[in-house]
């Protein structure tokens, strides 16, 4: 089961909720996370890859970050959390983090939102370019465009992908493509109208693109988002039970 609702503290966040029954993939989506889990306070780094979730008893609570966003908030480059999940303690240290120990999974979220926003009352708002690359980036916009828009040169967008997105702007790009590609699947697109409607040559193209990125060929990336959407709402990120 999993359910998801905009967060009404911080924008463009994500609050989600799970109960896990059996193992589910995880697919790379551009985000990153806070997490409860086993009451345990994870920071969820960006993925390049599939990441395996075990099934548990216990709900998994988190809030969703835009792309670039986590890592401003706690001081550290993407980059070194890529593929991680990385206790929130090992990052921010126990006083940082006291908010957020002894935590109840009901009350985690909240608690979530509220440690962003003193973070971001403290050090405000990420450098503009960092929201307005992933922006454009994930319209499907080259890399040079993007580059050209925010007044970078291609090497300082590099270095600003590492370090707010965890990689660089070519690989934010085909990520935040593959996930717009299950979003309009999900809604009953067609997978060759997906295609041409996300910038892919063909059909051919978007299979080869989610089998690098996903391991898994497009169609049976619509078949469990067909099977969840039976049950409960899918996320817009990156869970899907596998």
């Amino acid at each position: 089961m999993y359910t998801e609702h905009p967060s009404h503290v911080i924008p463009g966040a994500t609050v989600w909720r799970t109960v896990r029954s059996s193992d589910g993939t995880v697919l790379p989506d551009g985000c990153m996370d806070l997490v409860w889990r086993g009451g345990t306070v994870l920071v969820a780094g960006p993925d390049t890859e599939p990441f395996t979730v075990t099934a548990s008893s216990e709900p998994g609570v988190g809030v969703r970050f835009p792309p670039g966003l986590l890592p401003h908030i706690l001081g550290v480059p993407a980059a070194h959390l890529r593929n991680a999940r990385v206790p929130l303690d090992d990052i921010v240290g126990r006083s940082g983090g006291t908010a957020l120990t002894g935590l109840d999974p009901a009350d985690a979220a909240a608690a979530f939102e509220s440690f962003a926003a003193g973070r971001l009352a403290e050090s405000g708002q990420p450098d503009p370019a960092v929201t307005v690359a992933a922006h454009l980036l994930g319209t499907g916009m080259s890399v040079a465009a993007v580059a050209e828009a925010t007044g970078l040169s291609a090497r300082a967008l590099h270095r600003l992908g590492n370090r707010s997105f965890g990689y660089g702007p070519k690989a934010l790009a085909g990520i935040l493509r593959l996930a717009r590609a299950r979003g309009l699947a999900e809604r009953g697109m067609s997978s060759a109208a997906v295609a041409a409607q996300c910038g892919y040559v063909d059909q051919g193209h978007l299979i080869r693109e989610s089998r690098r990125i996903t391991g898994r060929p497009f169609g049976e990336l619509r078949q469990d988002g067909r099977a969840a959407k039976r049950s409960t709402p899918l996320p817009s990120g990156s869970a899907i039970v596998a």
